[in-house]
């Protein structure tokens, strides 16, 4: 993935994260649950989703194979 559209789908993701338009609806969702935890709970899993992308597009890809050295870490070890 490239860093401008991580940086887009963050940023929309945290806007997403602000919903006042939830705030004085009382509908049920299944009978139980409120419609703001019902957003919350997609929301959730929609987080999980884009941060699961990232890691499997954004990763680096010499990172964490048999091998590969880590990085130093300036004390010389």
């Amino acid at each position: 993935m490239k860093l401008s559209a991580v940086l887009v789908l963050v940023a929309g993701f945290l806007a997403l994260h602000q919903d006042f338009w939830l705030w004085g609806d009382a509908t049920l969702m299944m009978g139980f649950l409120p419609a703001g935890l019902a957003y919350h709970v997609a929301y959730s899993l929609c987080t999980a989703g884009l941060w699961a992308a990232v890691c499997r597009w954004g990763w680096p890809s010499d990172l964490g194979r048999p091998g590969s050295r880590a990085p130093e870490d300036g004390n010389g070890q």
